[in-house]
Order: C-alpha cells, then structure tokens, then sequence
C-alpha cells in the first residue's frame, strides 16, 4: 500500500468514526488528489485497487478485528479480485468505497467493494481474500470469523460467486 498519508489519517481516526460490523456495510469517504491520477486526469487503473486496500483496512479497524488478527499473528492476503469501472474519478471528486461481505468458504472470504460518487457507482470489485499466519499456513474461515465474534454457519455462496472462484482457480 503506497498510501502512507491517508494509512496513518484512517489509524489515526479510527477510534473517532462509527464502528463497523464485520460483514459491512463500511463505507469510507475520500477525495481524489492529484497522486491519484494517471496522464489522462482520471484516477489511475492501479490506485483504485490500492485505494480498495485502504478500505478493508477501514473495515477491519472500525469492525475490531484489527487487533484481535495482529495479536494472533494472522494478516489478510488477496488472492483474486476482478474490477469492473464504470465511471471515471478526476480530481478533486469526493467519493466513498463501500465495502461488504458477500460470504465466506472454508478457506476464503468474498468481498465486493464499491466506489460511489454521488449516487452513482463509479466502479465495483469482487475480491477474494485469506488469512494467513505469519509463520504459515491458512486460518480457516471459520476461525477468522468466530475470533470476529460470528459463530453462525455461512450462507451458501451466490452460483455466480462460486462459478467466478472457480473459473479463475482452473481456467480452460
């Protein structure tokens, strides 16, 4: 994450902004500023992922998992994601990264995050994370989710959100 001013602004403020359930919705408003830009006065194809990162992150504080997965040695990985934009973001724009938990697997967690500027979606991602240890190995799902305080079995999976996994983990 290459963002360092708005990381420490979000670690900062955290404690302040209303808390978050971990399933979300979360949503975390920001301004587009000229580092956020490409050469065509848009916000950058890659920012918008990192800005994403920034988002989970928001999510993960104003939930209180943060600390619980920092003192069990656990840190969140990405392991695929797809992006869809549908608007673009210039400068100066104010917009908010609106992040959900779609479901959970045994092994992963699916997320869709969404920019909205105004009352329009600007752009939408569907992620697939983990959590690993930081001396190896997965953290199951359904233990990442009872140290979140979430003891309920996961609801299946939406078809289209299983086909997406699967595709991308063996693609013909």
């Amino acid at each position: 994450m290459n963002l360092y001013l708005r990381l420490i602004w979000l670690l900062l403020t955290a404690r302040w902004r209303a808390r978050c359930d971990l399933l979300g919705p979360c949503r975390l408003a920001l301004r587009v500023w000229p580092n956020d830009l490409d050469l065509y006065s848009h916000v950058n194809n890659g920012r918008y992922y990192t800005l994403l990162d920034l988002a989970r992150t928001d999510l993960m504080l104003r939930s209180g998992l943060a600390g619980k997965i920092s003192a069990a040695g656990w840190f969140p990985v990405v392991t695929l994601s797809t992006m869809r934009y549908r608007k673009a973001l210039t400068l100066f724009q104010r917009f908010e990264i609106e992040t959900s938990v779609l479901g959970w697997d045994e092994r992963s967690v699916y997320l869709q995050q969404r920019f909205w500027q105004d009352s329009e979606i600007a752009a939408s991602a569907v992620i697939q994370a983990r959590f690993v240890r930081k001396q190896g190995g997965s953290v199951p799902s359904s233990e990442l989710m009872a140290l979140a305080g979430h003891h309920e079995a996961p609801a299946p999976l939406p078809q289209w959100l299983q086909a997406w996994a699967l595709e991308a983990a063996d693609p013909k």
